[in-house]
């Protein structure tokens, strides 16, 4: 259904793919690791899927680890799997370049112009805090709290690290609009908790899930802001 009910307190947001230039970050990051090996032949995007399948299946793997130890056994395995010796400095070039991915480049002016309209700004990310911290430098000082996995000992779509969010922000469901990027993570999350989403389809081929329709749908996080105004939420 289009946006509608009462305006929100808080405005919550995915990090990576939503605010930073997560997917251009990954791929950098890879192909260093790569020609690291002096030039493999294994194609960066194709690593990448490998190790995305890696990642999630541990995110979702009891007990709860830390992001830099998910994503350093992610990167393990996926080298194991296509033949790549591993070394102990990838997982430091993995999750520092993670750590310095910009902000798409209207994502500072729009979370200032989103807080100049009243709102308060989380940022909830499967991540540890000390590595979204260099991402949260980039945004300008405008993002009021971050929430990550490491803080509520749970990954998306974990409900878990939701309800731990909104219980830090002292909010219930109908006081907040989540904002996000990614289908099969946070809006799975929404379908489940019934909490008010926009989705920013970037074109980064994701697809939407069959059996749910966020709440609306912009291509740029630009457009929200007139999309509240429009909503007599300015």
């Amino acid at each position: 259904m289009p946006l509608s009910g009462p305006r929100p307190e808080w405005l919550t947001f995915d990090c990576y793919g939503t605010l930073t230039q997560w997917d251009e970050g990954l791929l950098a990051a890879v192909e260093t690791i790569l020609a690291r090996r002096g030039g493999s032949e294994i194609d960066p995007q194709a690593f990448i899927e490998i190790y995305d399948r890696y990642e999630h299946n541990l995110e979702q793997t009891p007990p709860h680890r830390p992001f830099r130890e998910v994503a350093g056994k992610a990167l393990k395995l996926a080298m194991d799997e296509l033949g790549i010796p591993p070394c102990a400095e990838d997982i430091d070039i993995l999750t520092s370049g993670i750590s310095r991915m910009p902000p798409f480049a209207e994502v500072p002016e729009t979370l200032a112009q989103l807080k100049s309209m009243g709102f308060r700004l989380c940022i909830i990310s499967n991540t540890d805090d000390a590595i979204i911290a260099g991402n949260v430098a980039q945004m300008g000082g405008h993002v009021d709290r971050v929430i990550t996995a490491e803080q509520a000992g749970a990954y998306k779509p974990s409900r878990k690290i939701f309800d731990h969010a909104h219980s830090a922000l002292g909010i219930g469901k109908d006081e907040l609009v989540h904002i996000c990027a990614s289908p099969h993570l946070d809006l799975a999350a929404a379908r489940e908790m019934g909490f008010r989403t926009i989705w920013v389809n970037r074109g980064s081929g994701r697809k939407p899930l069959p059996d749910y329709i966020p709440d609306a749908e912009c291509a740029t996080l630009d457009r929200v802001p007139d999309l509240f105004s429009e909503l007599g939420w300015g």
